[in-house]
């Protein structure tokens, strides 16, 4: 009897995972060269873009089209120019300017590489404990998260309006870019941000770089360890639980609920997973990210976090899909 073979499928979806690293490269290094502000008055070949950045124009062309083919430029005859979403995004001056978050890309993208070594060891290899990176390391990383929790803000502010709120308690609030585009997009608002010692010095500078000193406090507080002192009707937890492991997750929202009013509204941003744990495919992958720098951090399930809601004093939870894999819970404190 002649063996039937079977037919040795193509490796096309590992050549495809091979070839989309390249669209993300290319957008990092044009956002560290910052290759998009030149071209805000208008297109450039590779000769005048070269010399505007001080660069060797002949390295220079590589990259711009890679970042054609990556739908960051267009190109026509040798000159290059920004898309649209380049010139809102990614050039400087602009008011959603998210060029500066190259930084954290750079960090956390790199920690990815560690994901091997992080499971066969049974530890993080890229550990990101805030209480003990230097004042540099820290204030990279800050600035790299920044324009992403001032867009977060914003879009709080865009869906749910929030003029009826009158104390924002931003728990984990890093630089505090989450409370100053809400302070700034909602007048009658003041916000306290919290945060690890080292973080709240930090974000002090932040504040008063952007002259909110006068409308946001900032408050050196574990929120796991020990509610934040004053009462709040809205608090915003953004990328914060993830960091977190699941216990000391519960814990920081029981002392979150502790401390917000009766009725008053508490939204939980960040990378929440359906029950499959399989979707978002962008929440599903950070986890190897969280597998490289967080001891116990990482995307919790929709599950989870209506069991520590709930836990906590909250009630009516409800969530909103946004864009990158990220989703916005929204519940209300019973009472």
């Amino acid at each position: 009897m002649t063996e039937k073979k079977t037919a040795v499928p193509r490796p096309d979806t590992i050549n495809g995972l091979v070839a989309g690293i390249y669209g993300p490269m290319a957008m990092l290094a044009g956002m560290r060269l910052d290759v998009f502000t030149p071209l805000k008055d208008g297109p450039m070949d590779a000769a005048a873009l070269g010399a505007a950045l001080g660069l060797d124009p002949a390295r220079v062309a590589p990259l711009l089209y890679a970042l054609v083919n990556a739908g960051l430029l267009t190109v026509a005859d040798g000159v290059f120019a920004n898309t649209a979403e380049s010139t809102a995004y990614l050039v400087k001056g602009e008011r959603r300017y998210m060029g500066s978050s190259h930084e954290a890309y750079s960090d956390l993208w790199g920690a990815m590489l560690h994901t091997a070594e992080s499971i066969r060891a049974g530890r993080p290899q890229c550990m990101h404990d805030f209480s003990e990176m230097s004042r540099d390391e820290l204030a990279t990383f800050l600035r790299g998260l920044d324009a992403g929790a001032n867009a977060a803000g914003r879009k709080l502010v865009k869906d749910y309006g929030l003029a009826e709120f009158r104390h924002l308690l931003d728990v984990g609030g890093g630089s505090g870019g989450l409370a100053r585009a809400v302070c700034e997009a909602v007048p009658g608002l003041d916000a306290t941000v919290t945060d690890l010692p080292t973080v709240a010095d930090l974000a002090r500078a932040f504040n008063e770089k952007a002259g909110f000193a006068d409308r946001i406090r900032i408050l050196a507080n574990d929120t796991v360890a020990a509610p934040p002192e004053g009462t709040y009707d809205l608090a915003v937890l953004r990328n914060f639980l993830q960091v977190l492991g699941p216990d000391q997750a519960r814990a920081a929202l029981i002392h979150v609920g502790q401390v917000t009013a009766p009725g008053g509204t508490v939204f939980i941003i960040g990378r929440v997973l359906d029950d499959s744990r399989l979707t978002p495919a962008d929440t599903a992958g950070m986890n190897l990210v969280f597998l490289n720098i967080y001891a116990g951090g990482q995307s919790y399930t929709e599950s989870q976090h209506r069991a520590w809601l709930a836990e906590a004093g909250f009630e009516d939870m409800t969530r909103a899909e946004i864009a990158g894999g990220y989703s916005i819970l929204r519940a209300r404190k019973a009472g």
